[in-house]
């Protein structure tokens, strides 16, 4: 069985692993933990590939129950870095649904398992995730420390992943945009279009981040355009000369 369901699941066959998702309970009786959570993540899998071609909520309510289920059994695992990624997977499949405060506590739980055992790429996406939905309810100045924290995180986490890094300059350039914080936005946009051109090459082709790079080199160039230029505060210059009524009161 589970081996069907392997085979299904690297062909990308998701109407066939669909088919099994109702006897999912069933097939899970009297399996080890390894294989129970082998077992739901080819269903996610199922339903995130028919999500993306349908986008049926009814394909979101099933990661998030599948999803939910299989962080359990991961922690059971003691596997907390899978635990936190999965974490995070339901509460972005809660976002997609338009429960927020449900997904803020998921990524709350993420983020706490990344900090008390150093997974830096979990914490990353937990505090992304925070920050995105903090930005939305005009917590703007906590969506920004969040989103910097994720930053922060990127060059830390376990494996080296440019798409993550290319992830969270997305978001938190934008925060910044909108924010005003255009000292910080500057270089962030120059390290995104070197980011994104390194991931075209590594590619060999020219990757989507490229062209969004170039649309925030051309807003950061508009923003810097209108900006009214920053004069020194005026001063008054001493004159070149002193007068010998001023030699003496500066010489007591």
């Amino acid at each position: 069985m589970v081996e069907k369901l392997n085979a299904a699941n690297l062909r990308e066959d998701w109407r066939e692993l669909l088919k099994w998702d109702r006897r999912m309970q069933e097939m899970m009786e009297g399996q080890s933990d390894d294989c129970c959570q082998n077992l739901l993540g080819f269903c996610i899998n199922a339903h995130r590939g028919a999500f993306n071609s349908t986008g049926s909520e009814d394909n979101l309510l099933s990661i998030v129950r599948l999803e939910t289920r299989r962080a359990e059994v991961l922690g059971k695992m003691q596997r907390f870095r899978d635990q936190g990624e999965a974490l995070c997977s339901v509460a972005n499949a809660l976002l997609g649904l338009g429960r927020r405060q449900e997904a803020e506590g998921y990524f709350e739980r993420a983020r706490k398992i990344a900090e008390a055992h150093g997974f830096f790429s979990v914490e990353c996406d937990a505090c992304l995730g925070l920050g995105k939905l903090a930005m939305r309810e005009r917590r703007q100045d906590e969506g920004v420390e969040l989103m910097r924290n994720a930053l922060v995180c990127v060059p830390l986490c376990e494996e080296e992943d440019t798409a993550m890094e290319l992830n969270v300059l997305t978001f938190f350039t934008d925060a910044l945009f909108d924010t005003h914080a255009i000292d910080e936005v500057e270089p962030l946009v120059a390290r995104y279009l070197e980011v994104a051109k390194a991931e075209s090459e590594r590619q060999g082709r020219l990757h989507i981040s490229e062209l969004r790079g170039l649309f925030k080199s051309a807003r950061l160039h508009e923003v810097l355009c209108s900006c009214p230029p920053r004069w020194d505060p005026p001063h008054i210059a001493r004159p070149l000369h002193s007068t010998k009524a001023d030699s003496v009161s500066h010489r007591y």
